[in-house]
């Protein structure tokens, strides 16, 4: 059958491991150096080791496999120890937000308030099965927003989960393939876009709705343009529920 499928590129890979642990279906291992993909049935195809190679040696193809078997993730898993520990960067953390520690330890005003609920934030480093995402409304932000709008943390992060991601500096097929994994596992609640109003900032609302393509999912798409002085220069709804 043909169906998604991790392909790994043996010339970009150096051996680092750092996709490994990001695979919860025990399907990568580093053999003689290299990752590999260890059976086509241990891979469900989600991608969710996408983010974790630092050499960008890994991608996601349909092709012709055998069909993902849960029965065998289990076996192999009974015979594969626990991997250790990944990066502390790309560890999920869970929190409730409380104040900000500020810049200044004696701060003239009173303490702002961190929004932020979960760790790591960056799309690439956010697995797509966190709990955090399950029927979440998503925040999918672009790098600069939260520098530029004053009010990133009072009004827009509050009760949304968030992913950040520049698709001016990164490749932003790992993007679409990475939301559409989270689209599809955990049923958001809706996806509202941020991102400054240069145009190339503008790749960040079609990574969601060629993500919310894939997935085939109704899930309602907003926009909302951020000025480069930080005003907000409108909100919208792309898809979804105004369709």
């Amino acid at each position: 059958m043909r169906r998604p499928i991790v392909i790994i590129d043996e010339e970009k890979c150096d051996g680092c491991g750092d996709c490994v642990p990001s695979c919860h279906e025990g399907a990568i291992r580093v053999v003689d150096g290299k990752a590999r993909l260890v059976a086509d049935v241990l891979c469900d195809g989600l991608g969710a080791c996408l983010g974790h190679c630092p050499q960008g040696a890994i991608r996601v193809e349909e092709r012709e496999a055998r069909p993902f078997d849960e029965a065998a993730v289990e076996a192999a898993r009974a015979q594969v120890p626990s991997p250790a520990p990944t990066c502390p960067s790309s560890q999920l953390r869970v929190f409730q937000p409380g104040p900000s520690p500020g810049l200044d330890p004696a701060p003239a005003g009173p303490p702002s308030g961190s929004s932020l609920s979960h760790w790591p934030v960056q799309l690439a480093l956010l697995h797509p099965a966190a709990p955090v995402l399950r029927g979440a409304s998503l925040l999918l932000a672009a790098d600069c927003v939260p520098v530029a709008d004053p009010r990133f943390h009072a009004d827009l992060l509050p009760g949304r989960a968030v992913a950040l991601g520049c698709p001016k500096l990164d490749e932003v097929e790992p993007y679409v393939q990475k939301l559409a994994a989270m689209i599809a596992a955990n049923g958001l609640k809706e996806i509202t876009v941020a991102r400054m109003e240069v145009p190339c900032c503008g790749g960040l609302l079609a990574v969601a709705l060629e993500a919310r393509r894939r997935a085939g999912s109704d899930v309602a798409v907003r926009e909302l343009v951020v000025g480069i002085r930080g005003e907000r220069k409108g909100l919208r709804t792309v898809a979804g529920a105004e369709e």
